[in-house]
């Protein structure tokens, strides 16, 4: 699966559960192996990945304006498959080169994975000595601790060495003596089991047996286990193995109906679903198991339930899958057998499924690739932040961007620290170890209300670092180095900006400090819950203040204020400008016969408009709040009503030329004009009193838009009067509009209703758009779409009328006659 960025991170995860490998002919080359049987839980693995990435690319703080791409391969859980990917991941995969210099970024910048300890052994063997940063989310082998070996292997899992503490303090908890030990025939269950005898000897304890698990699920070595489980006098068997190692033992279990034994599960199989196959309940119920800590990744489901082969038709390991989950395939008339596949259209619901891939309530190592992702962005992103000359590297130097090693992640890398959305601490110790901290967990067969959750964490008491572990209501302490008896132990405080995690019958431990959300604070020490600032405040980046928010709002100072009073003044200037001509040509032609009483007034309102956008900028006051409205609205109702009148003359004069209308004129004389303009401006002008008398608009600070500011505008008061306003403008705009229209085919060279109609065209089509764009735009893009609209109808208003007549007047005078106007030049050739 691949997806390009600026720079890629590699995966390896366990998609297929098994390899295999071509029988070879030595007569053709060897075909490459290939893996069977689906892992639906290693696909939501790689999936999780894949949407970690997607949502630190969304994110504009994390990494800006940077892109990260991925690479994932599946190893099928074999290590001859997974060390070939991992070095087909370093080392790049083609098969020429272009630039000879082997200059430019690595493949990878780091790699997440491998699930399993024993090819993460191999690799990180290998890719160590180049320092390319490797994060398992699942190997916990404590030989991977050893920082000489494997100097660039981290992980977001604990090692087995903390979990192998954890079971000896819950075998004494419960007095358990004397267990039997089961463990893999793997570098995973060989080193645990090691671990756990030399933990059990320091306390006292002792092993009645220890046996391997084969690999090969042997049934001879299974019937042997089972005769040395059933002849000793052990009650309880701690097991650390895989649960494909297994399986095979408790089928044979089963099989003999062996019970009274309690099972103490290590983390590889204590949350496996294989371990929770119906026949195995009767005898594993009780088992007390060590689990990785669960954890919750928000949208997750939903973005495992987006995917669709159809979005990317290239990854075919998405059409496997499509294949698997609904027992279909993309071939024609393939059959199984005698029986017809039937055929996957693509179009299946994911929802309608109840698999491992779409679980998310239980996630564990699915968490861990998410914390594995998040770190290695995080270690990214602090190199790309260093300032020069106060860099880590030689002389104080930063890396080079475009240059960048992996070894140099690696540095960044072991200083990260960050906090999950889930509350988890993330970072590393000198060893590459995540903090460690799990889930130990009592199979109940009835529900799962009835499991009971506690908590292991390494935390520090005083002076001391060591194991807190809570039980039956009980918190005990255990020192790793000094190995004193365990003593209980209350929780430290919490740190300000933190609370106290509340568990419902159990103690509170000082690794449950959990952050404060945004707008929340706490400022005390121990504190059970987080309270919000006051409406006008917010928490600071450490919780423990509340701080003044920011205010928002247009400003003059503001690069959109700037640019919006900038225009303003432009068509203020360009109305002044062309009332200038207009004064100077008063007496020619084409003033004159487009009513120059008129054309003054409509400049006159066009000025206006331009000039009352400057009220709609600066900080909101109640004297600008009741203004600005009310000069826009009277400001547009004189220039429609100018507009309407104009028109109106046009078409009596036309008619008055006709031996029918010849009265029509009379009508329409100076005087009704301007009564005519007058009245249609007072009735704007008494709907403005009325809507200030009642709702008067005032300055209002709204917190709905960002939590985090406060956006000051100006609240309009009454939705009515607002709309009021803008239906009777909208009105008088159709009505100029349709008459316009209607005589839009006047014989005149120079037809007025024509530019009118144009004008109206732009009037109207502006403010059709208004309306969508002021109601979706948030703070204090909301003033600056109805400035824009503003702006554009009246700019449009003023080169749609005048500019044609500004251009006859001052480039083309000769054109400026009473005989070309009215259309009655002669030709004299």
């Amino acid at each position: 699966m691949y997806q390009d960025g600026d720079f890629i991170l590699g995966g390896l995860f366990e998609v297929h559960f098994f390899t295999v490998f071509p029988d070879l002919t030595f007569t053709t080359n060897p075909k490459s192996p290939y893996c069977e049987i689906f892992n639906m839980e290693g696909f939501q693995h790689a999936q999780t990945m894949a949407f970690a990435i997607e949502e630190i690319n969304k994110n504009p703080k994390l990494l800006p304006n940077i892109t990260l791409g991925y690479h994932l391969y599946d190893n099928c859980v074999m290590l001859g498959m997974a060390f070939r990917a991992a070095i087909s991941l370093t080392s790049g995969t083609e098969e020429s080169f272009l630039n000879l210099n082997c200059s430019g970024p690595s493949p990878v910048i780091g790699i997440v994975g491998d699930p399993s300890s024993t090819p993460s052994i191999a690799i990180s063997s290998v890719l160590g000595l180049f320092r390319v940063p490797i994060v398992s989310h699942y190997a916990t082998c404590s030989c991977l601790s050893n920082r000489k070996k494997y100097p660039s292997f981290f992980r977001t899992i604990p090692s087995d060495a903390f979990q192998v503490r954890a079971i000896v303090q819950v075998l004494k908890h419960f007095k358990w003596t004397w267990v039997g030990l089961l463990y893999s025939d793997d570098d995973y269950g060989v080193y645990a089991a090691q671990s756990f005898q030399q933990e059990m000897r320091q306390f006292g304890l002792c092993a009645a047996f220890s046996e391997f698990l084969p690999h090969d699920n042997n049934p001879r070595t299974i019937q042997h286990i089972m005769g040395v489980i059933q002849g000793s006098t052990a009650k309880a068997v701690v097991v650390f193995a895989p649960s494909s190692f297994l399986i095979p033992l408790m089928n044979e279990v089963v099989l003999q109906n062996m019970t009274g034994r309690q099972w103490i599960a290590s983390e590889a199989w204590a949350t496996s679903l294989e371990s929770h196959i119906p026949s195995f309940q009767p005898f594993l119920r009780g088992t007390i198991g060590i689990a990785i800590r669960r954890g919750e990744i928000q949208r997750l489901h939903d973005f495992l339930l987006r995917i669709r082969p159809s979005n990317d038709p290239k990854n075919y390991m998405l059409r496997i899958f499509w294949e698997n989950m609904f027992g279909c395939s993309f071939g024609k008339g393939d059959t199984e057998g005698e029986q017809v596949i039937k055929v996957c259209t693509g179009q299946e619901d994911l929802s309608t499924t109840n698999t491992p891939y779409t679980d998310v309530s239980g996630l564990r190592a699915a968490y861990n690739v998410y914390k594995a992702v998040y770190a290695l962005a995080h270690a990214l992103h602090d190199l790309m932040e260093c300032e020069e000359g106060k860099g880590p590297f030689s002389k104080n130097s930063c890396a080079d961007k475009t240059n960048l090693k992996p070894w140099q992640v690696v540095h960044y890398l072991q200083n990260v620290n960050f906090t999950t959305g889930f509350g988890d601490y993330v970072s590393f110790d000198k060893n590459g170890d995540a903090l460690a901290i799990y889930d130990v967990l009592n199979w109940q067969p009835s529900s799962d209300e009835s499991i009971r959750i506690y908590t292991v964490g390494v935390v520090k008491e005083g002076t001391e670092t060591g194991m807190v572990l809570t039980l039956d209501e009980d918190a005990i302490f255990w020192n790793f180095e000094t190995r004193k008896p365990p003593r209980s132990v209350c929780s430290e405080s919490c740190p300000p900006g933190t609370r106290r995690a509340t568990r419902k019958g159990l103690p509170v431990c000082c690794f449950d400090c959990l952050p404060c959300g945004d707008g929340e604070i706490s400022n005390t020490t121990n504190a059970v819950e987080c309270f919000l600032c006051p409406d006008e405040f917010w928490s600071n980046q450490y919780n423990n203040h509340c701080v003044p928010k920011e205010v928002e709002f247009l400003s003059y100072e503001d690069p959109l204020g700037i640019s919006l009073t900038t225009a303003s003044l432009l068509g203020t200037c360009f109305c002044a400008l062309v009332i200038f001509v207009f004064a100077l040509h008063r007496n020619t032609p084409i003033v004159r016969a487009n009513n120059s009483e008129l054309s003054f007034l409509l400049l006159l309102s066009l000025k206006l408009c331009f000039l009352c956008v400057l009220l709609f900028i600066g900080r909101p006051q109640l004297w600008t709040c009741q203004l600005r409205h009310v000069v826009f609205g009277i400001s547009f109702v004189l220039c429609m009503s100018s507009i309407l009148v104009k028109t109106m003359v046009v078409i009596a004069v036309f008619k008055s030329s006709r031996p029918e209308g010849k009265g029509a004129i009379k009508w329409f004389g100076a005087v009704q004009q301007r009564s005519t303009v007058v009245v249609l401006t007072v009735l704007q002008v008494l709907i403005c009193a009325v809507w200030l008398s009642t709702a008067s608009p005032t300055p209002y600070k709204n917190n709905q838009y960002i939590r985090s500011k406060i956006v000051y505008e100006c609240a309009i008061g009454s939705v009515v009067g607002f709309s009021m306003l803008l239906s009777y403008i909208g009105f008088l705009a159709a009505a100029s509009f349709l008459l316009a229209f209607l005589a839009r085919n006047l014989p005149d060279n120079f037809n007025e209703a024509k530019f009118i109609t144009f004008s109206m065209l732009i009037f109207s089509a502006v403010w059709i758009a208004f309306v969508p764009a002021y109601v979706s735009s948030p703070g204090k893009y909301t003033v600056a779409v109805e400035i824009f609209a503003i702006l554009a109808s009246t700019f449009g208003l003023l080169i749609a009328i005048f500019a044609p007549k500004c251009y006859i007047i001052l480039l083309h005078p000769e054109r400026n006659t009473k005989n070309v106007i009215m259309g009655r030049e002669t030709q004299n050739k």
